[in-house]
């Protein structure tokens, strides 16, 4: 037995939304053998859009049951049928989370006449119920109304079953199948295709857009898990009707993932990702000239109109590269505010540093920017080779000079023994300190993946 269902809301999600009216139709795989429906008292205003789409109006509902009032009525038509309707997560989500409300516990298998339609039905040029019925003139005099749909729904699904020659349905309700747990829109081929390898996987909307961009060690379990529980918030239920088709991009490691998500989120700036889009540097190594002339750096907080010289993530690490400046070319740890006793550094304490005026300011200012020039000489450059993805390659990330180069894979018998040969083999991308930070991170939990080029 199937119940098939249709309802109107105040709203696109249940869970800040009430039920407004609700319609049953018993199927028996034949016939429609029973029907229910009602209108329903949501105890909160109906906005005026969706009074002008459904026509129910706050006076309409003002009379009618709450929804705990007619719960155990609903509960008992459903029970034990399975739960039909057009964008089935929608109408289920609704009524699930409302039962719940008025203390039943229920859940049931699921059939949506949407996908049901594209199988049975393929190459027509829109399934939404609307569509569908001028298309297989089925007649709705009560459209956007409850009883209206779901008697619309029960002659469509009728037809369905009376065509559905390769067993869809029953393939949809196997124990197994995951399939009705799917968004709407998108088609269970591209699950499919998915592979269980790290990498990067993209969501895209009706016309094509990249909506949604994320990085897995397994694909296909990372997006399957997209679709489970039951959140049932309004961005989640927006976010999975948008989703229409998937592609990827296979990753030899889980690093390389993190990095391609990085990259590709700053590129893409799809609608639903939240972070990465707005990294921003922590710190930065900044130059000014004091009021005697002296040229000084500094490490500080990262200064929106104030571009730095280089930039880090923690304080931390801009001291590192600052001491290994000051060291290499024999800067005034005080004029870089590494000191901030009241007295000279050391090197000032036996009369000879900028701090006591015993260095001119051009002499020390030529030091500064010499230090300035050839700061990339001081920091690292390095590749991690790693697993890539087939045993015939390795992949490869380069840092040069502190700075993310980019990555791609070598092939086990190319020749890439110095830097120059290494480039050949990668895609250059734009880099942040995200990236740097996170590929340096890995360098260090494990450095016998981490190739040094001098």
């Amino acid at each position: 037995m199937y119940a098939i269902v249709d309802i109107e809301t105040t709203g696109g999600h249940a869970a800040g939304n009430g039920i407004t009216e609700i319609a049953i139709c018993i199927h028996d795989g034949t016939e429609v053998v029973k029907r229910y429906s009602t209108l329903i008292n949501p105890h909160k205003e109906i906005p005026i859009y969706i009074q002008a789409l459904t026509g129910i109006t706050d006076d309409m509902v003002r009379n009618a049951p709450p929804f705990k009032q007619v719960a155990q009525e609903i509960y008992e038509l459903l029970d034990g049928h399975i739960f039909v309707a057009h964008n089935v997560n929608f109408d289920y989500s609704f009524v699930r989370h409302h039962l719940a409300l008025a203390g039943y516990e229920w859940q049931s298998n699921k059939l949506c006449t949407v996908r049901l339609s594209r199988k049975i039905l393929p190459g027509l040029p829109s399934y939404s119920l609307g569509k569908l019925c001028k298309h297989l003139s089925i007649e709705n005099e009560s459209r956007h109304r409850a009883s209206g749909d779901a008697n619309a729904t029960a002659q469509l699904f009728s037809l369905l079953l009376q065509n559905d020659h390769d067993n869809h349905l029953k393939i949809a309700l196997k124990q197994n199948s995951k399939e009705q747990v799917l968004p709407p829109n998108l088609s269970k081929v591209d699950i499919l295709q998915l592979p269980y390898t790290p990498g990067v996987y993209y969501f895209h909307d009706a016309v094509g857009k990249v909506i949604y961009v994320g990085k897995a060690r397994n694909i296909k379990k990372r997006v399957c898990s997209h679709f489970t529980g039951n959140n049932i918030g309004p961005q989640r239920q927006e976010f999975l009707r948008n989703i229409h088709h998937i592609s990827f991009e296979e990753c030899g490691t889980e690093l390389q993932a993190f990095v391609l998500e990085a990259i590709e989120i700053k590129r893409l700036w799809p609608r639903y990702n939240r972070s990465l889009k707005r990294f921003e540097h922590a710190y930065g190594l900044y130059t000014f000239e004091d009021q005697r002339g002296y040229l000084r750096l500094a490490i500080d907080k990262q200064r929106k109109h104030n571009p730095a010289i280089y930039t880090c993530n923690s304080i931390m690490d801009g001291y590192n590269l600052l001491n290994k400046l000051i060291e290499a070319f024999d800067l005034c740890p005080k004029l870089c505010f590494m000191q901030h006793t009241s007295g000279p550094c050391e090197k000032g304490s036996n009369g000879k540093c900028a701090c006591t005026g015993a260095i001119t300011v051009k002499a020390h200012n030529k030091k500064v920017n010499r230090a300035l020039d050839e700061l990339k000489d001081v920091l690292p450059t390095f590749a991690i080779r790693d697993a890539g993805r087939t045993r015939d390659e390795h992949s490869c990330i380069l840092i040069e000079k502190g700075q993310f180069y980019g990555m791609g894979y070598i092939a086990g018998d190319a020749e890439a023994n110095d830097l120059h040969q290494v480039k050949n083999f990668l895609t250059r991308y734009p880099g942040n300190d995200y990236i740097r930070t996170m590929v340096t991170n890995y360098a260090t939990r494990y450095p016998e993946r981490k190739v040094v080029f001098a």
